[in-house]
């Protein structure tokens, strides 16, 4: 049981305890270096305490999104330092990258990052406490031993000090270089690996975490903001009589990015934002529409794009082929839909600014901070919260933009923001919208021996560049460029098309579209080679063994081949992300003329686990998240705007229609991958896949519709 203490509580007990011993983790974030700690160019991961009761600290420099890193890392620190894990606590780090480093969180990259770092705090602050207890004891370091937060000396006495004893001991030696200390073996981790309860747990089933909206301060005022409906749109008139005379309404302002509706209540400032009458000018995107984006890509797709890979001679190859086959693939733009609406605390004085931000990457509130507030970053605070859901939507930093903005014009008092639902919906940073022409031939034996996936979307960076980028997006092609099949003779291009539509990172991103168009398509080659979708896959999984490995466990576990009751049949899909391998076998059914997903067996080779549980959990919200932009999600743009306004017309997965999720981690000893994303881009394609082998109808665009 991990013992919850606030940062508060536990210096307070410090200063009663009296010393402590604390190991600052610094490492730069590409390379996982651990160097010293007064390096002025780099900067901290997390800090490990150890108080002289025995007590531990360990601070966390990602923002937890209920993926489990406040768990997950100090597991890490605990694991080689060998902690008594009932005495730790954990808490989220304020944003300053001079301490702790990276702080962005996203990309299934927090374990990844900080698996060897973290190991070498842990470690690191293990030899010192050891070779303080030799000294005390006057024996040789090598002959002492840890476990439970105690120095062990194997004697006929069995000499044994509590890790707070020897705090003091240890706080006054020289920090042993960190690349130097040894870390444990696989075999000998007692931690890691183990099912461990969540730290949060306790305090989100109780009430008192702390998420965004939570954010409560003396004196705060509560506000919303009317945003233009139309992307690069602005506000020409606003008549804000009626919504001045809602009780509870103090101010109405006109900012950057809106109009303001400050209040005593957030009800009160939603129930004046409905009241004002404001006249927008559209702006350059008044036209955009759907059916215009779709048509721009169609007309770029027949022009060949840059190549990302090229491997043989498609054009060639697939001229010879003793059979062709063509289709095009559309995915459409996504919202994230997260539960807890964007929100924003922030107070703003002359000589500080102090924010309260549920954010995946505070660096870029911080630079809104300065660039609203004119102060130097020294002068502004950010406390990273809870979120209620992430998924890269809290990535941007707009709504904490609303939040400075109104502050500084409310005179130091605090003010939380908070969107509505509808705003929510219609200003997100949608997922890219693509339109994929696939090709393929194959040999008279049925082998694949030409493949073209070219891509056409928007690039994420390149609309944030003043010339729309150039070239191939590397991100936008994951998955595509790194197919991991084999075939002598494959092509992938990008065409880049940019569209007026704000983009953003979406949970697996350009990963759950591309696995979509490649494991569907490849369902196609198999069966018009009248083959086995799991044996037509394995044939060509050689150059990937731990991708072919989880399909294996897959089929194996799904039963695939077996018959099924009348009505339901199987479909299979597989997909590397992230580091992950990940291969999934779905079995539907369509009854009353809707699609059913009865059962998803997943297997997916994450390396190293570090708490199987959290992954379990990750895979599990990654099949719903899938299913739900599988089977009803889709933004239309008409007349510039967003049409759809709440989950009436962009519903999520209810609980009734989750299938039963089979899960099996692949044992490996491999360092970890990520888990919170790969799990996504298999699920589409093994629905639709099943879809087929029970209708005979193949899902080209999504999301599915049964009559379409």
């Amino acid at each position: 049981m991990i013992t919850k203490v606030s940062r508060r509580e536990f210096l307070a007990g410090a200063a009663v305890a009296g010393a402590t011993l604390t190991l600052g983790c610094h490492f730069e974030a590409d390379a996982g270096r651990l160097i010293a700690a007064d390096a002025p160019t780099l900067a901290p991961n997390a800090f490990l305490t150890i108080q002289s009761d025995g007590r531990i600290l360990i601070t966390v420099n990602k923002t937890e999104m209920g993926q489990g890193v406040r768990t997950a890392l100090p597991m890490l620190v605990a694991e080689e330092l060998d902690a008594d894990w009932s005495q730790v606590a954990a808490e989220t780090a304020s944003f300053d990258p001079s301490k702790y480093g990276f702080q962005r969180t996203g990309g299934s990259g927090s374990i990844r990052g900080a698996w060897e770092p973290l190991r070498r705090t842990g470690a690191t602050a293990r030899a010192m406490l050891v070779e303080a207890a030799a000294r005390r004891w006057n024996v040789p370091a090598a002959e002492c031993r840890t476990s439970n937060s105690f120095v062990i000396h194997p004697t006929e006495a069995a000499k044994k000090l509590g890790y707070g004893e020897l705090v003091a001991d240890a706080a006054a030696l020289p920090v042993p270089d960190a690349k130097a200390v040894k870390l444990k073996e696989p075999k000998d981790f007692k931690l890691i690996g183990q099912r461990v309860a969540r730290y949060d747990n306790p305090a989100i089933v109780t009430g008192r975490a702390v998420y965004g909206l939570d954010v409560r301060l003396p004196g705060m005022r509560f506000a919303t903001l009317l945003h233009p409906p139309a992307f690069g749109g602005k506000a020409k008139q606003v008549d804000d009589g009626a919504a001045k005379a809602v009780p509870g309404v103090e101010k109405v302002l006109l900012t950057d990015r809106g109009v303001a509706v400050v209040a005593t209540n957030t009800w009160a400032a939603f129930e004046g934002a409905k009241k004002l009458r404001v006249t927008w000018d559209d702006g350059p995107n008044a036209a955009l529409s759907s059916a215009a984006i779709r048509a721009m890509f169609a007309e770029k797709a027949k022009a060949p794009g840059d190549a990302a890979r090229q491997d043989g001679d498609f054009e060639a190859a697939f001229a010879k082929a003793a059979k062709t086959l063509e289709a095009e693939y559309e995915a459409p733009f996504l919202h994230h839909a997260t539960l807890e609406p964007q929100n924003c605390t922030a107070r703003v004085t002359a000589e500080r600014c102090e924010i309260w931000a549920p954010t995946q990457f505070p660096n870029f509130v911080m630079d809104e901070a300065r660039r609203i507030t004119g102060l130097d970053a020294g002068r502004i605070k950010i406390h990273v919260t809870l979120l209620g859901g992430g998924f890269g939507r809290r990535i941007e930093a707009d709504y904490a933009a609303d939040a400075i903005e109104v502050a500084k014009r409310l005179d130091g008092a605090p003010v939380q923001v908070t969107w509505t639902r509808e705003e929510d919906m219609r200003q997100g940073w949608y997922r890219p919208a693509s339109l994929h022409i696939v090709k393929g031939g194959l040999s008279p034996d049925g082998q694949p021996v030409a493949l073209l996936h070219r891509l056409v979307a928007p690039s994420i960076l390149g609309q944030r560049q003043s010339d729309g980028g150039k070239g191939v997006d590397r991100g936008a092609m994951s998955g595509i460029a790194t197919m991991p099949y084999s075939v002598p003779n494959f092509r992938a291009e990008y065409v880049r098309a940019n569209t007026g539509v704000p983009i953003g990172f979406w949970r697996a991103v350009f990963d759950s579209q591309n696995a979509f168009v490649q494991e569907s398509f490849l369902d196609e080659l198999a069966h018009a080679a009248k083959a086995d979708p799991v044996a037509f896959r394995l044939r060509l999984l050689d150059k990937s063994p731990r991708l072919k490995n989880a399909l294996e466990i897959a089929a194996n576990a799904a039963d695939w081949g077996k018959p099924l009751p009348k009505g339901r049949a199987r479909g299979v899909a597989a997909h590397a992300s992230f580091g992950a391998f990940c291969a999934q076998v779905a079995e539907v059914s369509v009854e009353d003329d809707a699609l059913r997903v009865h059962r998803i067996v997943c297997a997916m080779d994450v390396g190293t686990v570090i708490n199987p549980s959290q992954v379990e959990a990750q895979i599990e919200g990654s099949i719903a998240f899938a299913l739900s932009a599988a089977l009803y999600g889709a933004m239309t743009i008409e007349k510039g705007r967003v049409v759809q306004s709440n989950f009436n017309d962009y519903p999520l997965l209810r609980v009734s229609e989750m299938p039963k999720v089979d899960i099996h981690l692949v044992k490996g000893a491999e360092a970890p991958s990520g888990a919170g994303e790969p799990a996504l881009p298999p699920t589409a394609p093994a629905v639709c896949n099943a879809l087929f082998a029970l209708t005979g109808k193949r899902i080209r665009r999504l999301p599915i519709e049964l009559d379409a």
